[in-house]
């Protein structure tokens, strides 16, 4: 199992290169395809039913005239991209401009992808075309995992030491094995098992067996880390990756969409606030 198409999400942010960067370097490690997306900020619905032709004359006016404003916004960032994967060895690349507002829009992509690079939000720089919750949608949302990249913190290319959140539900199951083409190249694979008493029978007899046995045939080195915590798990999650020097965490994403309002997981919120290292995450 391996990557074969990577998606990066392109925009006008400070932290673009950087993220740029780390889908590249992942994309030449896998020998992957890699596709720069970056979208023009407006929902695609308003150009399905006919809102701009429907609008009053010199309305339809201006707001074609935004338009072309953010399409020429996301042009440019496809400009920097192209540039930066030129300099990268990536065995091929891609740029694609999406007419559509960047939560739908990355999400429609990603399903063609094996992987899909973003952003964390950064509450200091304000997008006209990004939304607040935009990370957390792309998780839940494309059917893909999903590497959310900090906009502060230690921004090393990830995988070297990975620190995997299990607790053997759905989503956990789904991003780890989502990650076994970076949990195959790893140094180091430490399992994190919190609370492993209160899981009842989800975890077999030895907390951690099973899926360090699960891993190890995929030729994973791993070691199992239990772990208790009363308080924040998400808390205490970041802080043994810091503890242990983990440069990637892998988990599952908890949460729900009702209409656009996301209702995340403790740990979900939690780590997509505070998180310092690259984040793996599964919807």
């Amino acid at each position: 199992m391996s990557y074969r198409t990577v998606l990066v999400h392109v925009d006008a942010s400070r932290h673009a290169h950087t993220r740029i960067r780390l889908a590249a370097v992942i994309a030449a490690q896998q020998e992957a395809h890699l596709v720069g997306a970056a979208t023009s900020g407006v929902s695609r619905y308003v150009y399905q039913a006919g809102m701009i032709d429907e609008a009053a004359p010199n309305a339809a006016q201006h707001l074609v005239l935004h338009l072309d404003a953010l399409r020429g916004r996301a042009r440019s960032a496809l400009q920097e991209f192209e540039s930066q994967a030129r300099g990268m060895e990536v065995r091929s690349f891609e740029s694609a401009l999406i007419d559509d507002e960047a939560g739908a829009g990355i999400c429609l992509r990603a399903r063609y992808s094996d992987l899909v690079v973003i952003g964390q939000f950064d509450p200091d720089e304000h997008s006209p075309v990004v939304m607040p919750d935009f990370p957390e949608f792309v998780v839940l949302n494309s059917g893909r995992p999903v590497l959310i990249v900090p906009h502060a913190g230690r921004l090393d290319v990830p995988g070297r030491r990975i620190v995997v959140a299990w607790d053997a539900s759905i989503s956990a199951t789904r991003a780890l094995v989502n990650a076994l083409p970076m949990l195959k190249r790893a140094q180091a694979v430490d399992v994190a098992v919190f609370n492993p008493d209160a899981g009842g029978t989800s975890h077999g007899e030895q907390p951690g067996a099973d899926i360090a046995l699960y891993l190890a045939r995929h030729g994973v080195r791993v070691n199992v880390i239990p772990q208790w915590a009363e308080t924040d798990i998400g808390e205490a999650l970041l802080s043994l990756a810091a503890d242990i020097g983990a440069d990637l965490l892998v988990m599952g994403g908890y949460g729900h969409s009702r209409f656009r309002e996301l209702l995340l997981g403790g740990v979900t919120r939690t780590v997509l606030q505070s998180m310092t290292i690259p984040v793996l995450m599964s919807g």
